[in-house]
């Protein structure tokens, strides 16, 4: 049977009352009787109610969490630092994938209003502001990652996506390419728009020319859209030496495409991707990348939803909370010189 105040109350010789109050590190109770009573509770092994603390103060102590898709290994270790902070403040999560469906996306905000979550961290880029606006109108604190409607929201939490693909751009400016081609996700929004813009302002930057044809968007951000866009490509009458690619996972399906077409990465067409997803690293070259701090931006988030939470009331500030974060370049095996510089090195 479980421990209850009742029974710590009898064993120290105090009222039950006293006894929460001092569980709660009420100051009105002497530093002797508190003590006296926070032993009694370790000794019986007294474990608080969450169902009674939620009844208690109208909180359920848990966290709504939405993300894009529950398959993709970014949010999975976005998740890994949400859920540290959370555990750590005492909170639960529901989470739940949106899979970019606006129906889907409302009976997600029916049922975790049903279940009283506490404050909703929201990780799809695509969610709606219409669902937003709703959440907020039911007084949820909403915290948003890489959202391309974040402004609507007030608490924000961004990669600096723009120097990442900056970065990523110059490194194969100084390895001498000047072909450089993009390939984004039109179904990412802001993010995608962000990591072209990078791209654009370094290529301006060094004063190389970009051809239309040489940013290319397509509708997905896995392998498969990978391999569509290599497609693409490798049809040009004059090829890219290099694919700056949205993220790590069309970039694996752009490397499977040149190889199924006989050509080699990084001695024929280097590749980069974005984010370092888990096996970025063990790829077939390994994958040149931009390391997004995935967990301390979920880490963030949380943090930020919490201290919302201490406050009694989430109104909307006067100025917007936002926080930005930097990563770094990961020089690997699938980028190299261009093959007309390589074959001047030799000569």
């Amino acid at each position: 049977m479980a421990i209850t105040i009742k029974d710590i109350a009898r064993k120290t010789g105090v009222s039950h009352s006293t006894v929460s109050r001092a569980l709660h590190g009420n100051t009105l109770i002497s530093v002797e009787t508190a003590q006296k009573i926070r032993l009694a509770a370790i000794e019986m092994g007294y474990k608080p109610s969450a169902a009674a603390r939620s009844l208690k103060t109208n909180r359920s102590q848990v966290l709504g969490v939405i993300v894009s898709s529950l398959d993709d290994p970014f949010f999975s270790e976005i998740l890994i630092g949400i859920e540290e902070i959370a555990q750590e403040g005492g909170y639960s999560l529901f989470i739940a994938a949106s899979q970019r469906d606006h129906n889907r996306e409302r009976k997600i905000v029916q049922t975790m209003m049903e279940h009283r979550t506490d404050g909703i961290i929201i990780c799809s880029s695509s969610f709606s502001a219409d669902q937003g606006r709703q959440l907020l109108q039911y007084g949820f604190p909403i915290v948003v990652v890489n959202h391309q409607a974040a402004e609507n929201f007030h608490y924000s939490i961004y990669h600096d996506d723009v120097d990442g693909s900056r970065q990523i751009t110059r490194h194969l400016i100084n390895l001498g390419h000047r072909k450089i081609a993009y390939l984004g996700n039109s179904n990412s929004g802001r993010t995608t728009l962000d990591r072209l813009s990078g791209f654009r302002v370094e290529m301006q930057t060094a004063d190389l020319n970009l051809p239309a044809s040489y940013v290319y968007n397509v509708a997905g951000g896995d392998p498969n859209h990978g391999l569509e866009g290599i497609s693409y490509f490798l049809n040009l009458e004059d090829r890219p030496t290099a694919i700056v690619c949205f993220n790590d996972l069309i970039a694996t399906g752009v490397i499977q495409g040149l190889q199924k077409s006989g050509l080699t990465v990084p001695l024929d067409i280097s590749v980069t991707g974005f984010d370092n997803i888990p096996f970025s690293g063990f790829t077939n070259p390994t994958l040149t990348t931009f390391d997004q701090p995935k967990q301390s931006i979920g880490a963030e988030a949380a943090q930020l939803l919490l201290n919302l939470l201490k406050k009694e009331t989430a109104e909307k500030p006067d100025f917007p909370e936002v926080r930005i974060l930097k990563g770094k370049l990961l020089v690997r095996n699938s980028t190299t010189k261009p093959p007309e510089v390589a074959q001047q090195g030799v000569l």
